[in-house]
């Protein structure tokens, strides 16, 4: 143990005198930070609000529903007879009418053993606006590109 700490002193020591030092810390701080935040993220949805995901798998037997973030989390929300599925038109649908690639709105709560229980699920398409408040707000965008 000693020894690993000896290293670590060393290593940055040697990463102070480094002229790259300032940008080698805020990429180390970067990525910190996106490890940190990976557990807040894969739990937005349990405080209640409505998020948005693409279906990956379908489990009818199981009751379960695969489903993925654009931001590359995936969670495995449990289905019950309570939750409610409705199309783009407003129309209830059923587990089975979804398909994977399908992109839903869900909202859910931790069931339990801490499991997340799908409270409803709504087919639905993301707009350009959605997006960028969700995922890309604080990043400048110009003007008239995508």
């Amino acid at each position: 143990m000693g020894k690993i700490l000896q290293d670590l002193k060393y290593g940055l020591r040697m990463l102070t005198k480094s002229p790259s030092f300032p940008i080698s810390a805020v990429l180390i701080l970067s990525v910190a930070a996106g490890l940190a935040a990976r557990p807040a993220l894969a739990g937005d949805a349990q405080a209640g609000g409505e998020d948005f995901y693409i279906v990956s798998t379908v489990d009818l037997n199981r009751k379960q529903i695969v489903l993925k973030r654009p931001t590359e989390v995936t969670v495995l929300m449990q289905v019950t007879d309570k939750t409610a599925f409705t199309n783009l038109e407003g129309k209830r649908i059923q587990l089975k009418d979804l398909r994977a690639g399908d992109t839903v709105f869900a909202r859910a709560v931790t069931g339990g053993q801490g499991k997340l229980v799908a409270t409803s699920i709504r087919v639905g398409i993301m707009t350009q606006r959605e997006l960028y408040n969700r995922y890309l707000k604080g990043i400048p965008l110009s003007p008239g590109k995508s």
